[in-house]
Parts: C-alpha cells; sequence; structure tokens
C-alpha cells in the first residue's frame, strides 16, 4: 500500500510543478483532440488514451479550461526537454550605466571603473556614457578622451559591444564580458 501512494504523490507534485495533467491524471468525459498524425474532434477519454497509446505518445491536457478540455498527443519527455533547455537559453543579461561628464575627476573615474569591472565579471553589460550639458557640448574631444580611457582600462574584463556613438548630449560606449 506504501508503494501505491508513494506512486500517487510523485504524479501529482509532477502535475504542479509543470502545471498540466497527463495520461491517466485528466479526469475529463470527453476532450477536444489535436496533435500531430491525428483527427482533430471530440473524443470519449477511453478512444483519446487508446489513441495516443497506438501511436506511444502522451495524452496531455493543455487547456483544461475550454468545455470539453483540449488535450494533445505528443511526447511528453520530449516536450519537458525542450522546455528546460529554452529557460536555460533565455538567461537574462542586465545592462548597467555609468555615467562620466567631460570634467570627471581621477578619484571619480577610479570609483566607477571598479563598479564597471564588477559589472563586466558578473556577466552583465555595461553602459558607459559621458553626459555633456550646456557649453561643453563645445569640448566634445573631453569626452571621447575619458571614453579611450576608460576602454584602456576595461580591455581585460570586457569587449567593446558597440562602436562609441553620440545620441543627442551623450557619448555611449557599450561594452559586454569577455568569454570565459
Amino acid at each position: 500500500m506504501d508503494k501505491k501512494n508513494n506512486n500517487k504523490n510523485f504524479f501529482s507534485k509532477k502535475k504542479e510543478e509543470n502545471g498540466l495533467k497527463i495520461n491517466h491524471q485528466i479526469r475529463a468525459y470527453n476532450v477536444k483532440l489535436v496533435g500531430d498524425n491525428v483527427t482533430i474532434g471530440i473524443y470519449s477519454i477511453k478512444e483519446a488514451l487508446k489513441i495516443a497509446d497506438d501511436l506511444n505518445l502522451d495524452l496531455v491536457e493543455v487547456s483544461p479550461t475550454q468545455i470539453p478540455s483540449v488535450c494533445k498527443i505528443m511526447d511528453y519527455q520530449k516536450y519537458l526537454y525542450d522546455k528546460k533547455k529554452n529557460e536555460k537559453k533565455q538567461e537574462k543579461v542586465d545592462t548597467k550605466e555609468i555615467r562620466l561628464t567631460p570634467n570627471t575627476g581621477e578619484h571619480d573615474f577610479d570609483f566607477k571603473l571598479k563598479h564597471a569591472i564588477n559589472f563586466l565579471e558578473k556577466g552583465d553589460r555595461v553602459k558607459v556614457f559621458v553626459f555633456f550639458k550646456g557649453r561643453e557640448m563645445a569640448h566634445k574631444s573631453l569626452g571621447a578622451d575619458i571614453l579611450s580611457k576608460f576602454l584602456d582600462a576595461l580591455k581585460d574584463y570586457g569587449t567593446v559591444d558597440a562602436p562609441m556613438k553620440m545620441e543627442g548630449n551623450k557619448m555611449i560606449l557599450f561594452f559586454k564580458p569577455k568569454k570565459k
């Protein structure tokens, strides 16, 4: 008896993790059947399970709120594998911003450089920009000098993702972390 309870708990946990009921977990009397190599239509649950079994695939309830609930015949293990694989691919990469001015002092420059190094080591992209106010726009070369100094300091930690460009009153440079 313990073995049956363990199996039941195993399947109920599996259902909660993925949110989908499969095969004998489906409690509807009639289901609308969809999938590859299947005639779309409304079938009794027994017929749907038999069709899935004949194709050596699983019956998966994809829309339990519909009347009748919609089930798809598919390879459930392959579906879970592909889902995990896609989640791994979709790692989120943050872009951190560092703001400088043409008159940024040496200490402030070093302080912001340390932050940029930390961001790149964590795997984040870094957007470094020099913000020009008023008459500072006449001295764009100062901003370019600061960004090129930043570029030289970050050569060991990251690579330039996009060339230096001017957008409005900002001169921007993007870095991405080096591959390990």
